[in-house]
């Protein structure tokens, strides 16, 4: 169990936290979600102890052990990658380390003998001997494969770091886990991999994410940030979201008839208050008017952008015909043969691990890379916007976001842009602000704000999640729903794309797998665990 007992954190004048009293008990899965700059991560490390707070304290059941996600993907670099899992539980690599630099030592000596003596029994209770097979069945589980255990950390890609790091929390069963955003950069695979080991969890884990299909399958509990204040609810993030809508519309219901019956009140005293047979009744009505309270309903902090994509031109027909496309990057065939035609009506979700294939055709299909062999063809009525996964080389200019977002504007009006601004929350003097210092939540809006400005008809999204916060992806999500043109995407949200897409595409190996289908159907069928099946044997052979 951990508890915060009358914490605060103030930064500045401003308070972060304000008496904040909340526990986390064994055996539950906390949800810790708000707004962005609510303070989620903040509280991590307040947990941690990694950040002390102005006032009050943290405290954790003796002797009991936490484990956090690292948030920094360099720090172990010079370690291999086993070793670095293994360093989760600290107290059993130290053991390790110590039992190695005695049995090194030239001249064991008998004292060194009674020292190993002990550390081996303490070795063997914290089941040390099954250590490297552990961390090995976590680094398989989230896709780590078994040929890169041994390299170092700094031979890794970002997406497979996170992974490492991810394993190294979860690494010696935990007493209790803190996990800040750790659905971030990891696939479908991975991440449906990590909800069922959190399902089975038996301890207690405090969790950040932007996911909404992760916090509904695996949070027991949602500890909500708002105004400084953390409020629990039981139940996943959907119980959340539905009990808070139904406490502010009984609080709504409870103050008008509070209203009606002040206004009943007023209208008596006013009417009988100079009579001398009802100034008794006029003097009781009002004792009874200054008893009655409003309840003090605060709209929540939260903001929700407001995404509409509406295309210029319908779209016809013939949307896009790909045909027998093949590309090789640094030696490796990321697309071997694919060929698909779009239809007219076709939300198309890619999925799997293969980042690279996908962003690849993508950049293809854009006009960014040229295939090395095989070809495509868009329709005479489509128009494309894109979304890219790195968008580095976009911001990387003096321009404010008004003159940013008027470069691609067919209407170079100030108050017409900034109205698509506005509907992405730049508000003011939000607009002079110069693009290569934005963040990347609002990088991603304003990439977001330059997909609606165009009135494309078939828009390509490259993992277009990625730093945003709830309330974004949930305006995202709804926009691309509605949206009456051709959808080619790929995103890491379960619910998003499960919401969104009508067919899915997966890259394995190179070759496509193409079903009309939803994202929960897909995973269900046999078929497509053949296919997978199949092309990974064909290739091995």
């Amino acid at each position: 169990m951990i508890s915060a007992n009358n914490v605060t954190l103030r930064i500045g004048k401003k308070a972060l936290f304000e008496d904040v009293n909340i526990k986390f008990t064994e055996g539950n899965c906390y949800g810790l979600i708000g707004a962005n700059g609510a303070g989620k991560s903040t509280f991590l490390k307040i947990l941690s102890g990694e950040l002390e707070p102005t006032k009050g304290e943290i405290s954790m059941t003796p002797g009991q052990r936490l484990s956090f996600l690292q948030q920094d993907h360099f720090k172990y670099d010079t370690y291999p990658v086993l070793d670095t899992v293994i360093m989760g539980n600290a107290r059993l690599y130290e053991i390790m380390q110590e039992k190695d630099a005695i049995y090194a030592k030239p001249d064991f000596s008998e004292e060194d003998g009674i020292q190993a003596g002990r550390l081996e029994e303490e070795f063997a209770n914290m089941n040390g001997w099954e250590a490297e097979s552990d961390a090995a069945v976590l680094l398989n589980g989230l896709g780590v494969p078994s040929e890169l255990h041994y390299n170092l950390m700094g031979d890794l890609n970002g997406s497979l770091k996170v992974k490492v790091l991810l394993a190294q929390a979860l690494f010696g069963n935990p007493d209790i886990l803190l996990l800040d955003e750790p659905t971030n950069h990891l696939d479908l695979d991975a991440i449906a991999w990590l909800e069922e080991f959190l399902i089975n969890f038996n301890n207690t884990v405090i969790v950040v994410s932007h996911d909404r299909y992760f916090l509904n399958k695996v949070c027991t509990h949602i500890a909500d940030i708002d105004y400084a204040k953390i409020q629990l609810y039981a139940g996943n993030y959907d119980f959340w979201y539905e009990s808070s809508q139904l406490l502010i519309k009984q609080m709504k219901e409870a103050n008008r008839k509070k209203e009606e019956k002040i206004k009943e009140l007023q209208e008596f005293i006013q009417r009988f208050s100079a009579n001398a047979s009802k100034s008794k009744q006029a003097t009781s009505r009002k004792r009874a008017l200054e008893k009655i309270e409003l309840d003090e309903i605060k709209p929540s902090s939260r903001k929700y952008p407001y995404i509409d994509f509406r295309p210029n031109r319908e779209i016809g027909n013939e949307v896009l015909t790909v045909e027998h496309i093949s590309k090789t990057i640094d030696g490796v065939k990321v697309l071997d043969d694919v060929s698909f035609i779009l239809n007219h009506d076709d939300k198309v979700a890619f999925v799997g691990s293969n980042e690279l294939a996908k962003t690849t055709l993508f950049k293809i299909l854009t006009g960014e890379l040229e295939p090395d062999s095989g070809h495509y063809k868009w329709g005479v009525t489509t128009s494309q916007a894109y979304f890219p996964k790195d968008s580095t080389a976009e911001f990387d200019r003096d321009d404010t976001i008004v003159e940013w977002l008027t470069g691609y504007s067919e209407i170079k009006e100030v108050t017409y842009v900034r109205g698509f601004l506005g509907r992405m929350l730049f508000a003011g003097d939000d607009g002079v602000k110069k693009v290569r210092v934005l963040s990347g939540g609002e990088k991603v809006r304003c990439l977001l704000s330059k997909m609606m400005i165009s009135g494309a008809n078939c828009l390509i999204l490259d993992e277009p999640t990625d730093h945003l916060d709830m309330e974004s992806i949930t305006a995202l999500n709804n926009g691309l729903i509605k949206f009456p043109g051709v959808i080619l995407f790929s995103c890491r949200d379960h619910q998003f794309v499960q919401t969104t897409a009508n067919r899915i595409m997966e890259i394995v190996n190179g070759q496509l797998i193409d079903k009309i289908t939803t994202y929960d159907e897909y995973l269900e069928s046999d078929e497509m665990a053949r296919k997978r099946q199949i092309i990974v044997s064909d290739t091995e052979e």
